[in-house]
């Protein structure tokens, strides 16, 4: 039980700073050949919180682990709704802006229910693996057509983030060094994950539901909460919202892409099911602070009574889930 423990502390600690490492040479390089700081912001910065989870994905899919991807996946974004959200919530409140209630909220939101319909017949099949990355990349697409025209919170978030500038020769080491560091720290994490799960006598998918899937929000955890110590809890709101359309469509989707995955009975009744009725109780949310005449600065906000509901459901959701395994 040691080792396996010690390899996936180590792992979520190399996977974390390797990321870091990795985005800073990946956007440094996009930024010397001459690429538009807007564009690497919405892709290479606005999208780097997400690389540990693509990464533990890919090698969980490839060591025949493709369970422990898809928990990470569904998981991720539960911790990022609820627990991230909800936290963050309790330290400052949110400022709403229209085009995330018109724009990224309703994205979210069909998105979710897309790939639900996807899933309904219990597996991830090489289909469902690549429309689901097409869709993501049809998004990206957008977003970045969408810098002429009207800002979004997402787009905010992206110019609002301070781009890394490293010369080329230090930009191409720390891709390399990060990206190498990033497979082998992912290696450990899922090779420690299998073994306690089955030390522990638990599935793949309970592991990336918990464990995992916590591990991997720990970057979204620093950013939004530092956000909202400085005060750019308007930006945050949408890093949620990106970083979880990112889980859905392309970190779910790898392992469906790799060799198709089949899915354990509990995952949509109690997972998804979990993860989508989160995020439609904070668009009500939202709506109703649409609603009210009380207002931060001119806008709607969501306050900390809606922060505690969010972590009540994130508890609620984990005795559901040690009560079912």
């Amino acid at each position: 039980m040691l080792i396996p423990s010690l390899a996936i502390l180590i792992g979520f600690i190399v996977l974390i700073w390797s990321a870091d490492m990795f985005v800073s040479g990946a956007a440094s390089i996009a930024k010397n050949i001459g690429m538009s700081p807007i564009i690497i912001g919405l892709t290479i910065v606005s999208l780097g919180t997400s690389a540990p989870e693509v990464i533990v994905s890919i090698i969980a899919a490839m060591s025949d682990a493709g369970e422990l991807a898809v928990g990470n996946a569904i998981g991720s974004n539960i911790a990022n709704t609820a627990l991230v959200l909800g936290v963050t919530l309790m330290i400052a409140p949110f400022v709403v802006h229209e085009s995330c209630m018109k724009q990224e909220m309703p994205a979210l939101i069909i998105v979710t229910l897309g790939v639900g319909l996807l899933l309904l017949d219990g597996t991830i099949s090489k289909f469902d693996g690549y429309f689901m990355m097409s869709a993501l990349f049809l998004i990206l697409y957008k977003m970045v057509r969408s810098q002429t025209g009207e800002t979004s919170n997402l787009t905010e978030e992206a110019m609002d983030e301070p781009l890394p500038h490293l010369k080329p020769s230090r930009a191409w080491l720390n891709f390399i060094v990060g990206l190498a560091l990033l497979i082998s720290s992912s290696h450990a994490l899922v090779w420690g994950a299998g073994e306690i799960a089955i030390q522990w006598g638990v599935s793949q998918l309970v592991i990336g539901l918990t464990v995992v899937a916590i591990g991997t929000s720990l970057p979204e955890l620093a950013a939004t909460v530092a956000s909202a110590i400085r005060g750019h809890t308007e930006i945050a709101l949408g890093n949620i919202i990106g970083s979880n359309l990112f889980n859905l469509l392309g970190v779910m989707s790898i392992p469906g892409m790799i060799h198709g995955q089949a899915l354990e009975p509990g995952v949509l009744s109690r997972d998804y099911a979990s993860m989508t009725g989160i995020i439609l109780i904070l668009a009500l949310g939202m709506m109703v602070s649409r609603r009210r005449k009380s207002s931060l600065d001119g806008h709607p906000y969501l306050g900390r009574s809606m922060g505690a509901l969010l972590l009540s459901l994130y508890g609620l959701y984990y005795y559901w889930l040690f009560m079912t395994i």
